[in-house]
């Protein structure tokens, strides 16, 4: 027989569960009219203002320079302007290859700015100027000789400097550190010749086309010439293959060339001296004959 259950009995848990529920949304309605008032007091107070701008990423210029761009200020409402136009504004400078700005925590402005890398410095008018991975020359000079970067020389050619400069931005950082002074030779048969100084002393002949999938290699390639106990530095010839001469080697050629040009000069100056001293002779003897 089943049990008949009356409903005296279940008013009491019914009472119990529409007092809870009516309990809860009194609370939900309490925590969100708490939550505008926060919100609205929030932006009353100086708390919404900025205290702080975080700049992260800049080297080639100061983090006053990138502040001033923003058109940020302390002070200003952490909410009175867009993300947007402080990135578009900052990311107009050549120099400059991305820009991410964020609101961080309550009163903070973070912008993280990500500059071309700077690969080489050029030399003009006896100042330093840092050349960019992306081809350009920033504009700013540097009066104190630089050693964090390669210099470049003779470098007339704006193709073959952006060709240069895009390879270096391939280089493993340890090898570009290696790197003094960069020479442009460009001859008819290779316009891309250039010459590297090296730090440890030795010399690289190499093709801007392929600098930095050979060049990679430099540290190894100068290992293994150490380890045949070379008696002297000189240079690695990157080219075309890939080579070793010493500098005696290579100088003693050019000075046996020079010297070769030398005589050969001395020797068509002595031809043409003789040359005239005969044709003197000849017009003295002419004048002798004539009578007077």
């Amino acid at each position: 027989m089943e049990k008949v259950i009356d409903i005296t009995e279940r008013v009491p848990a019914m009472k119990k569960r529409r007092r809870r529920r009516t309990n809860l949304k009194f609370l939900a309605l309490v925590t969100i009219f708490l939550f505008i008032i926060i919100i609205l007091l929030y932006f009353q107070l100086p708390y919404s203002d900025i205290k702080k701008i975080d700049i992260k990423g800049a080297s080639l210029k100061e983090d006053t320079y990138y502040i001033e761009q923003s058109n940020l200020k302390i002070d200003d409402s952490l909410w009175g302007f867009k993300i947007s136009e402080v990135e578009q504004a900052i990311a107009q400078h050549e120099w400059v290859k991305s820009v991410n700005v964020e609101r961080k925590f309550l009163n903070e402005v973070q912008i993280t700015i990500e500059e071309w890398q700077k690969v080489a410095y050029i030399t003009q008018d006896g100042e330093f100027y840092p050349m960019l991975d992306n081809g350009i020359v920033f504009e700013e000079s540097n009066e104190i000789v630089p050693i964090d970067a390669p210099i470049f020389r003779d470098f007339e050619n704006e193709n073959l400097r952006k060709k240069l400069l895009k390879e270096l931005a391939n280089l493993k950082p340890e090898v570009l550190s290696l790197i003094s002074q960069i020479n442009a030779n460009p001859t008819e048969a290779d316009p891309y010749s250039i010459t590297l100084f090296m730090n440890d002393g030795y010399e690289v002949r190499a093709d801007a086309n392929t600098l930095a999938e050979k060049l990679n290699y430099y540290p190894s390639i100068i290992a293994q010439i150490e380890s045949e106990d070379v008696s002297e530095k000189g240079i690695v010839d990157i080219e075309v293959g890939s080579y070793y001469r010493p500098f005696s080697g290579e100088y003693s050629l050019i000075k046996e060339d020079t010297e070769k040009t030398e005589e050969s000069a001395d020797e068509t100056a002595d031809e043409t001296e003789n040359a005239e001293t005969d044709e003197g002779g000849q017009l003295e003897e002419q004048n002798e004959e004539e009578p007077e």
